[in-house]
């Protein structure tokens, strides 16, 4: 499709039917709508945080922030670092999202080392589905801190669901499942009608407040 195509509200739309955007790389211009037959899934019932992150996601000292530099964030995901020569973001993309986190149905979560931004992810919000998008890292375990404060958010806010889009050995860790595409869709519909409490999503919490959010159930937290 071409860029001037994929427009904020063409994107709260194909989010709703189980679409979502690439591009071949950071500077094509066009763009594919992928709507793939298995989605990658992580339940906010079952999610699985390994020993020694645990204990990184208990003591660190970074600054876990929600929605402090989004912009920010969604450039260091379409950055090019170490062991990444490319990226799927491109400039259209790029600005499509920011409009969305303007509109209120973009959000990050951050990782700060004082001034500086380490590490993060973002996606989009449409009722009580969040949609990860992408992470970064600039500083080792940045980017998984910030997945364990996002299941946390997620859950005590009283969201159903957080589709990762693709199952890879990264998110395999964290106890994510390949989800037929019918299954997802079955799942999707009634999470999208819920309204989730924002304002606890973007509340502060520690690091032993998320690592316990993060365990417990959607049931449990709401």
């Amino acid at each position: 499709m071409e860029p001037e195509a994929l427009t904020a509200d063409y994107l709260l739309h194909a989010y709703r039917y189980g679409s979502f955007p690439m591009a071949d790389s950071r500077d094509a211009d066009d763009l594919v709508m992928l709507r793939p037959n298995f989605r990658g899934v992580i339940p906010l019932d079952r999610f699985h945080i390994p020993t020694r992150l645990a204990r990184t996601v208990r003591n660190t000292t970074l600054d876990v922030r929600v929605n402090g530099d989004f912009a920010q964030v969604v450039a260091g995901c379409a950055a090019v670092i170490r062991d990444r020569w490319d990226t799927w973001i491109n400039r259209r993309i790029q600005e499509v999202y920011t409009e969305l986190h303007a509109r209120g149905h973009a959000h990050s979560v951050e990782c700060w080392a004082g001034p500086a931004l380490v590490g993060g992810l973002y996606g989009v919000q449409i009722g009580g589905a969040f949609f990860g998008e992408s992470m970064f890292t600039w500083q080792r375990d940045a980017s998984k801190i910030a997945l364990v404060h996002l299941v946390a958010r997620l859950n005590r806010a009283g969201f159903s669901l957080l589709d990762a889009q693709f199952v890879n050995s990264h998110l395999k860790q964290f106890n994510i499942v390949d989800v037929p595409h019918r299954l997802y869709m079955r799942a999707l519909r009634p999470a999208l009608e819920q309204t989730p409490d924002m304002a606890a999503f973007r509340a502060e919490m520690t690091g032993q407040q998320a690592l316990d959010y993060a365990r417990q159930s959607t049931s449990q937290a709401s």
